[in-house]
């Protein structure tokens, strides 16, 4: 199996990214609709019959800096029209790791300062549970942040934390999260994915709202913790790299039901539209 990864260098709206994610999803839901079609469906058993369906789609990370924006989840907030860019006091809300639906309540998409990675993925064909794919995303960041001498963690909240390096080392200060993790599912096809603080840009947004509803708790990013001269093109290579990393050795190949990914390919935004 091949992975495609399609990397903006440059920051990008969210809804330009957020488009290409849906494009991706529907030619995935649209293969497994007619790999297997319904009994009920006629004409498209007809059509099974007649033609065989096409390879599947390759799966896809995606890995962007969006412009600074809040997200809700589709059922837990009214619409935030009426939020301005830069809001006056701190907004809640809740949040959970995954769900059938988009799991973010409420939270910042970090903007300039933070890489955010899509997973655009048939998890049936990696052999991975929703459970399973939730850990090799937050393991996948952890062994990156490794790599930069950092030691993250999770804890019974969602996301990925660090140890707050403030120089006093007291055990007693509480965790931040560097990196949200959440995504959506629909016939075990995945999207969305994580969103890695990477320098201090993104704090001043989420100094504004209680993110994913978690009273009391901070964000923090490497730069934050110590890890300076970083870009987001680095860190979004190598979260790839650590996440094919950990699908191989976790999950794909184990018991030899999973499908090995052998290959990362770049691609241009223009391949996936066609």
């Amino acid at each position: 199996m091949r992975l495609a990864h399609l990397h903006l260098p440059n920051t990008t709206p969210f809804t330009r990214v957020s488009a290409l994610q849906q494009a991706l999803t529907t030619r995935f839901l649209t293969h497994k609709r007619l790999s297997s079609p319904s009994p009920q469906d006629p004409i498209r058993t007809c059509n099974s019959i007649q033609q065989t369906p096409p390879p599947p789609p390759d799966p896809t990370i995606i890995t962007f800096t969006p412009n600074p924006v809040y997200t809700t989840g589709r059922r837990d907030l009214p619409p935030l029209e009426h939020l301005s860019t830069r809001p006056t006091k701190p907004l809640a809300a809740t949040a959970s790791r995954t769900n059938s639906r988009t799991t973010h309540a409420l939270g910042a998409k970090p903007g300039e300062g933070g890489m955010v990675a899509y997973t655009i993925l048939d998890l049936k064909r990696l052999n991975l549970t929703p459970r399973c794919h939730i850990r090799v995303l937050e393991n996948s960041v952890i062994d990156l942040l490794k790599q930069y001498g950092v030691n993250g963690f999770v804890t019974e909240d969602p996301g990925v934390w660090v140890s707050d390096k403030t120089g006093s080392g007291s055990s007693s200060v509480p965790p931040k999260k560097i990196t949200a993790v959440g995504v959506h599912l629909r016939r075990n096809i995945s999207s969305f994915g994580i969103g890695l603080n990477v320098t201090e840009e993104p704090m001043w947004y989420f100094r504004q709202i209680v993110a994913c509803g978690l009273e009391g708790k901070e964000a923090t990013s490497l730069e934050g913790v110590g890890v300076t001269g970083v870009g987001i093109d680095e860190v979004a290579a190598a979260f790839v790299e650590r996440f094919v990393e950990r699908v191989n050795e976790d999950f794909a190949c184990k018991k030899g039901d999973g499908e090995k990914i052998e290959e990362v390919y770049p691609v241009k935004e223009e391949d996936l539209l066609l």
